[in-house]
């Protein structure tokens, strides 16, 4: 059957509910379709749940911290994982039907199936052909395949989520924020961790200083990561698996082997648009994702898309939100809005937390000013009990204006958005000074890291 649209939105994740929330107001007829359960990956398989679980080691991480300094339980405490992922589900079951209840209440007619373009105007799911007058693809993303051997043993983030009972040792592959953060919520359930990472540093866009702290951390809280260790092969073996890998050496290689109950594919997420068949719409993507300009506009002018499936921005929620506001700007008020990234945070809920804004630069650069802090006899930092915490401050060569900030330790990931409002609203460094912080926290102590 086939039906005309105003706008169809192709995936129901931040992006898309951004655009779709426009439809009442708009008056204009909305279609809006997906694969999987309505939501997307954010509330159902991503930020959300994660932070549940993270929460919930952080928790236990924090009771372990002060015994013997006055808190804490008598004996350390592990993650109570069965729990814990019955009440992660408290966040994720209803979440379908209560998307689909907003789309209904907006006046939205909704599709379930894969789409696909059929031509420049035309998306099929289904037995249904929808003809859009503009198209908004929102599909998101998925893990990365890795292309070796065995591929079909591994288990995804999304996975690791729904395990009910952890087994004794995890091996996660990557040393993305994936892997990172995984392994840091399944260590403080008991696990025996493992990290292999195929280069020289894990945690690429983040400041290399300051991953070289949380690398000690890691090592510290007992999660072992080895780097310069492709995988290239994972085997079944007897009630687990065999992990292959070619360590790079000085020379050349040399095989290495390790065993684990569990390996997560922690290698990061490409965008979900292998089978759109774009090339019908004359969308062109690239292979970091389809390629918008500045108005989140594809090469198919009454195309547009936005999160995790674009190239450019980062694979970040409020990213996507910011770029459905700017489609949604640009196909129902035609004012011609653009995309900012300025000044946009990201943060790895380790324990302790990593949490980035701006540029990255070493202490001696010299194209800025960096200030370096080693924070670990602060206060707020000795009263959490936590043996690593710093942060680093990147200014203009004359300090005055924040290029970067970078702190690692408690609070990191709130204190941080205080340096991004200052690097999106152009603040300068007396401007933040000026500034009065409720005393003692993580951002009274702003104005040291200065």
């Amino acid at each position: 059957m086939e039906r005309k649209y105003d706008i169809i939105i192709i995936g129901t994740g931040t992006a898309g509910r951004t655009l779709a929330g426009r439809a009442r107001s708009s008056g204009l007829k909305f279609a809006i379709i997906d694969s999987r359960e309505y939501g997307g990956t954010c509330p159902l398989r991503g930020c959300d749940p994660k932070k549940v679980l993270a929460s919930a080691s952080e928790a236990t991480d924090w009771n372990n911290r002060l015994i013997g300094k006055g808190a804490g339980t008598k004996d350390p405490l592990e993650v109570d994982w069965p729990s814990l992922i019955e009440f992660k589900r408290t966040f994720t079951e209803g979440y379908p039907l209560e998307a689909e209840k907003m789309f209904t209440d907006l006046g939205i007619d909704m599709y379930h199936g894969r789409a696909y373009f059929a031509d420049e105007n035309t998306v099929v799911v289904g037995e249904d052909r929808l003809k859009g007058e503009y198209i908004f693809i929102a599909t998101g993303s998925k893990p990365r395949r890795l292309g070796i051997p065995g591929e079909e043993y591994l288990t995804t983030s999304e996975g690791f989520m729904e395990t009910e009972k952890l087994p004794q040792k995890i091996i996660f592959l990557g040393g993305g924020y994936i892997s990172f953060e995984f392994a840091h919520i399944a260590r403080r359930a008991g696990p025996e961790v493992l990290i292999l990472h195929r280069s020289e540093k894990p945690l690429g866009p983040f400041d290399p200083d300051m991953v070289d702290l949380l690398v000690k951390a890691s090592e510290t809280a007992g999660i072992k990561i080895l780097t310069n260790n492709p995988v290239v092969a994972v085997e079944k073996e007897n009630h687990g698996f065999l992990v292959r890998t070619e360590f790079k050496t000085g020379t050349g290689s040399e095989t290495r082997t390790f065993h684990a109950d569990m390996v997560v594919n922690g290698a990061g997420r490409v965008p979900d648009i292998e089978d759109l068949k774009l090339e019908n719409a004359g969308v062109k993507a690239e292979k970091k994702g389809i390629i918008v300009d500045k108005h989140m506009q594809t090469s198919n002018p009454h195309i547009y898309a936005g999160g995790d499936c674009v190239a450019g921005g980062m694979q970040l929620t409020p990213v996507a939100t910011l770029q459905g506001k700017v489609v949604a700007s640009n196909i129902l008020d035609g004012d011609g809005a653009e995309v900012d990234y300025t000044g946009i945070p990201s943060a790895v809920f380790t324990i302790p937390v990593l949490a980035s804004v701006g540029v990255n630069a070493s202490k001696d650069s010299n194209k800025y000013r960096v200030i370096f802090r080693d924070r670990r006899s602060w206060n707020t930092t000795r009263r959490a009990g936590t043996e690593f915490a710093a942060s680093k401050v990147v200014l203009d060569e004359a300090g005055d204006r924040i290029m970067g900030a970078h702190i690692l330790g408690p609070n990191a990931e709130e204190a941080i958005n205080i340096f991004a409002m200052a690097i999106r609203l152009n603040l300068s460094v007396s401007d933040i000074k000026k500034v009065i912080f409720t005393y003692p926290t993580v951002c009274s102590d702003i104005p040291y890291m200065l």
